[in-house]
């Protein structure tokens, strides 16, 4: 096990072990202020996230935060490389936001909490009213000024330079709320962990904020093949700067 391994392990040890007398305060203020409660959880994941990343020592580029709207709810559709996709970019994401999570996630307690707490969504994939009942409470949470994040491939891609196909499924929900979808790639983010388990390795990471594609005037053939399309967008932004092609400079954000 690496130093940056450790380094990150602890981090993360930090974070819930800072959480645990808070979790019963945050519990109590919900109750009072939600508003309040809400804007606190989500400063308090993000800095977690942050600490964790600052700790594997990747160097961060993100290009194309311009691309992203101010005044509405939004989706971010990106591939899926790694855990760390999700680390690195939550706080990069206009608050408040939604992330679409596997429902295996939900089983781990002290995660779950703070999840919940960030109004995260589980997918059931076996369950299909489970799903659509997910889809109706995100396209929801959009319409009240929420941003979504959803990795449409369902499930992290092991090889790096390659897309699984995008599921047209994960789109009904800016569909159903008349949201933008904003691409997101994600370049070098499984080398960081996933292409060598139980080894953080310092690497350059770039995530790509693509152009919104405005949904709400959408023809029906359109929505049929809106998947298909945000998936072309990551992947030739992805040949645009891949890891041959760009050089990592550290975000000032």
């Amino acid at each position: 096990m690496s130093f940056r391994t450790i380094l990150a392990i602890l981090a993360a040890v930090f974070f819930f072990l800072c959480s645990l007398p808070m979790m019963p305060v945050m519990w109590i203020v919900g109750k009072i202020s939600p508003g309040a409660a809400d804007r606190f959880n989500y400063a308090f994941v993000c800095w977690g996230l942050r600490m964790v990343t600052a700790m594997t020592g990747c160097p961060v580029t993100v290009i194309g935060r311009e691309n992203i709207p101010k005044d509405r709810g939004v989706m971010f559709a990106g591939n899926h490389r790694s855990i760390f996709d999700i680390i690195m970019v939550a706080s990069l994401l206009p608050r408040p936001f939604i992330i679409i999570a596997k429902e295996e996630l939900g089983k781990i307690p002290l995660l779950h909490f703070w999840m919940k707490r960030i109004h995260c969504l589980f997918l059931n994939r076996k369950d299909i009213r489970a799903g659509a009942q997910m889809v109706a409470d995100a396209a929801d949470g959009m319409k009240k000024g929420s941003s979504v994040l959803i990795f449409p491939e369902g499930t992290r891609c092991h090889e790096e330079g390659t897309l699984l196909p995008f599921k047209g499924g994960s789109f009904k929900i800016a569909i159903r709320a008349g949201a933008p979808v904003v691409p997101v790639t994600f370049i070098g983010t499984g080398n960081v962990l996933e292409d060598h388990p139980l080894r953080v390795c310092k690497t350059p990471v770039a995530i790509i904020f693509g152009k919104p594609i405005e949904t709400k005037e959408l023809s029906i053939a359109d929505r049929k093949v809106l998947h298909q399309k945000v998936e072309d967008v990551v992947a030739e932004t992805y040949q645009q700067y891949a890891p041959d092609k760009w050089k990592g400079e550290r975000s000032a954000d």
